[in-house]
């Protein structure tokens, strides 16, 4: 594929608003994962990634009908890093028609609806008259939103994936604008907490009663998190500095293997690595780190790091930054996709934050600590449940 420019991005998680607080944690091998007290969520022994004053975010009046957690935490995340600015700078450029926004989220603002059930008429059963799901519980109101907050009027769309969602919305951008239907694209992922998603994987028994340790030999489970990402795609141009970030590949796969558990080999998650670097014209050799997926369960882990393994053997440096950040679900992609953009700006490898023993019954290079290097190319892994996957391949442009 042709390299696209990451013209401008930003992230939003437990680690704190923006580059800056991000990059800051990373560096001090940081976690931002607490004990849940998330809303009325009582007696769950879990830990998870809560983004800081997301309820006191506040949306613009003529925007009141989208208010929800959801679309809060996106508004918040869209005002770091002076990525509106950036946005509106794209928009002078290519005109609004031709900026095209796809994003990615799991639940989108089903905590609304959560919130509205308890309001139910006692009677008639009926949802309280102020709860609008068009604009909230309703998947695609996260693009419809961010359509609005910019005024865009382009293609919008939401891909809804389980936990590729935001890696496979960046493989959706590249197609449009090779076809040349855009000129720009805000692409991305938001996904806020709520109550379903706590309970839902705690009865799947795949929540960890500690900070989760990825790739740990004692991993027992996941902690989730929420977060916004958001990166502004356009074409390069002939001049670009050395340390400006280019998507080089993306690679998706889909291998239905199960609803909710992997390949045990990895099958799916080793076509989209191969897709990956088939696209970008580049070779296993030439990938310099590899941001996992690495959920902290037992059989992800284990299925990634065999499919792993299987390509690149244990030259390339790994790690997952989901000890340090939570499972962001359907912001997973977009979240991780900045960070490793931040690894190869600033010339480091985040280590995996908890991990305290790595499985020796993985066979990759696993670091759980910083390591201080200069990538020149990374991969980033999405996959979600029922075997959608996704895999993007980020380098430096010089």
């Amino acid at each position: 594929m042709t390299p696209l420019h990451l013209s401008h991005f930003t992230a939003s998680s437990c680690l704190g608003h923006g580059l800056e607080a991000t990059l800051a944690a990373l560096r001090q091998h940081h976690s931002g994962l607490a004990a849940c007290h998330f809303e009325t969520v009582r007696n769950l022994d879990a830990h998870i990634g809560e983004v800081a004053k997301v309820d006191d975010a506040s949306l613009p009046a003529s925007l009141a009908e989208y208010d929800c957690r959801n679309n809060r935490l996106a508004f918040l995340g869209l005002q770091q890093d002076g990525f509106s600015v950036a946005v509106e700078a794209a928009v002078a450029r290519h005109g609004r028609r031709r900026v095209g926004v796809f994003l990615g989220t799991s639940t989108a603002g089903i905590l609304q609806a959560e919130q509205a059930y308890r309001r139910r008429d006692p009677a008639s059963g009926a949802l309280p008259d102020d709860f609008i799901y068009r604009t909230t519980h309703n998947s695609y109101s996260l693009a419809d939103f961010v359509r609005h907050v910019f005024r865009l009027e382009g293609p919008a769309v939401v891909i809804s994936t389980a936990c590729s969602s935001s890696a496979k919305v960046f493989a959706a951008a590249a197609r449009m604008l090779a076809a040349g239907l855009i000129d720009a694209a805000l692409v991305g992922g938001v996904d806020s907490l709520c109550l379903t998603t706590l309970y839902g994987f705690n009865s799947l028994e795949l929540l960890s009663p500690e900070p989760c340790r990825p790739f740990d030999a004692e991993r027992n489970g996941l902690s989730i998190g929420e977060a916004a990402a958001f990166i502004l795609l356009e074409r390069a141009a002939d001049s670009l500095n050395a340390n400006d970030v280019l998507l080089l590949g993306t690679g998706e796969s889909s291998d239905a293997h199960h609803m909710s558990s992997p390949h045990p080999d990895g099958l799916g998650a080793r076509m989209a690595m191969a897709a990956a670097l088939q696209a970008a014209g580049l070779q296993a050799t030439d990938i310099d780190y590899i941001n996992l997926h690495g959920t902290a369960t037992p059989s992800n882990d284990a299925a990634e790091g065999r499919a792993v393994a299987a390509l690149f053997g244990d030259r390339v440096p790994c790690s997952s930054t989901k000890g340090a950040t939570g499972h962001t679900l359907g912001a997973a992609g977009g979240l991780e996709a900045v960070i490793s953009a931040l690894a190869l700006r600033h010339g480091f490898l985040p280590g995996g934050v908890n991990t305290r023993q790595v499985d020796p019954g993985i066979p990759i290079q696993y670091l759980t600590a910083n390591r201080e290097s200069a990538p020149r190319r990374v991969l980033s892994n999405s996959f979600g449940f029922g075997g959608t996957n996704c895999s993007l391949v980020l380098g430096r442009a010089g």
